[in-house]
């Protein structure tokens, strides 16, 4: 394990935090909540077509934003690519070098040679739709001069630690965020049912729908798919969620940890961010005795208890720990009702600050704001005024309006968020 010197002691370095940036404002508050690097599509050539993205002038914009504040920048170009995919490819790669991206994410073969020769300077991060689950794949990428291999999600520990242990690349491996039913990404259900391809970005998620069986000679009449009477989301999994395993994943030698959602609303991307974040900056500070078996290395509940509050549809382990069987599934609804949910984003920072509200916001609430750390801040709404000065009772959802609390909340941070829980 790698250790980093600082003023004070010999700490551990720790793994790349690398965040989803679906359009501008979630790369914002990805980076304020810690994210070391982020990952973003344009317009062409990505796997979450349906995403804001980014034109090439705002991916220009959204790279210098995240230099200056020290993150690096990955591009999507994951689709597999047929044969019309490749017109304006050589463009767009010129483009991305011209922005100074970090380094292109890619699983197409083909798209992976037409980088190598068109912008060789950018470093290439082999997507996890290419399905590395062992070290021979492993060391093939490596010769075809992909830097870094984002593994198959489908690989146990022990499989993640035999890969680390016979090559030399840099590892990526995904912490968090959505699973799909079939293998890393590769469903047709939406090919199928909407035209819609997975494959080239634009998967209609019909693994997250209710479904229910009719009969070839009783039309009309539908019957529920159940399984133990538990309800008919047959094919919706859980999300990831590999918190509990960090300390092993950082024994083992991984170079980034990855979450999933560029089509998550920016309270999941901050929220999960932040927790991942602080975990990771909780362990970095253990001292050197407790690694020496990292699986009695346990987080605080507190972080368990806030990634629950920022989930969708409950969390699982996936394959890290044993194959993953049904307690893996949600089969009772599309997503778990959570009784957390943000309420503004703080857009001027203050003792009153201004905030652009995410729901209806009134006096008297009870909220929190999360803090860049693990921590929360509560207070209550006191007053509401508007920008020009009128006060006012009710804040709607897109109104930005100078927020009065008790106690005052001088923590607060530019693009900070602050929630409550519902009904207070």
């Amino acid at each position: 394990m790698n250790k980093k010197e600082s003023n004070k002691a010999s700490v551990r370095a720790m793994p790349e935090l690398l965040a989803p940036a679906g359009n501008f404002e979630k790369m914002v508050t990805a980076i304020h909540y810690g994210a070391d690097a982020v990952y973003m599509g344009g317009k062409q050539f990505s796997l979450r077509a349906k995403a804001g993205n980014f034109s090439d002038e705002k991916m220009a914009e959204a790279v210098k934003y995240a230099h200056d504040h020290g993150v690096k920048v990955y591009i999507t170009i994951n689709i597999l690519a047929h044969n019309r995919d490749f017109a304006g490819l050589d463009n767009y790669l010129r483009k991305l070098q011209k922005a100074a991206v970090d380094g292109l994410i890619i699983s197409d073969p083909g798209i992976l040679r037409r980088a190598r020769k068109c912008v060789p300077e950018i470093p290439v991060h082999l997507s996890t739709q290419a399905n590395v689950t062992n070290a021979e794949a492993a060391e093939f990428w490596f010769e075809q001069g992909v830097s870094r291999l984002n593994l198959a999600r489908e690989l146990s520990l022990e499989e993640i630690q035999e890969v680390r242990a016979k090559v030399n690349g840099e590892l990526e491996i995904f912490v968090h965020g959505a699973l799909c039913i079939s293998y890393s990404g590769r469903c047709m259900l939406s090919n199928y049912m909407t035209g819609r391809d997975a494959n080239q970005g634009a998967c209609a998620h019909p693994c997250r729908y209710s479904y229910k069986l009719i009969e070839e000679k009783r039309p009309g009449e539908y019957f529920p798919v159940e399984e133990d009477e538990r309800g008919t989301y047959i094919f919706n999994s859980k999300d990831l969620c590999l918190l509990e395993g960090l300390p092993e994943l950082i024994a083992s030698g991984a170079d980034s940890l990855k979450i999933e959602g560029r089509m998550k609303s920016i309270f999941y991307v901050g929220g999960v961010t932040r927790i991942y974040r602080a975990a990771l900056d909780y362990l970095r500070d253990l001292p050197e005795d407790a690694w020496k078996n990292p699986a009695d290395i346990f987080l605080p509940a507190t972080f368990s208890e806030e990634i629950a509050k920022t989930g969708t549809r409950g969390t699982s382990e996936n394959f890290f720990r044993k194959a993953p069987g049904s307690s893996e599934m949600l089969y009772t609804s599309s997503r778990v009702d959570m009784d957390v949910e943000p309420v503004a984003v703080i857009r001027q920072e203050g003792d009153v600050p201004l905030v652009e509200t995410r729901n209806v916001l009134e006096t008297g609430n009870q909220v929190e704001y999360m803090l860049s750390g693990i921590d929360c801040v509560p207070c209550t709404v006191i007053r509401m005024e508007t920008e020009k000065g009128e006060e006012i009772s009710r804040a709607n959802p897109g109104n930005r309006v100078f927020l009065h609390t008790e106690p005052v909340l001088y923590q607060g941070r530019l693009n900070g968020i602050i929630r409550r829980k519902k009904g207070t």
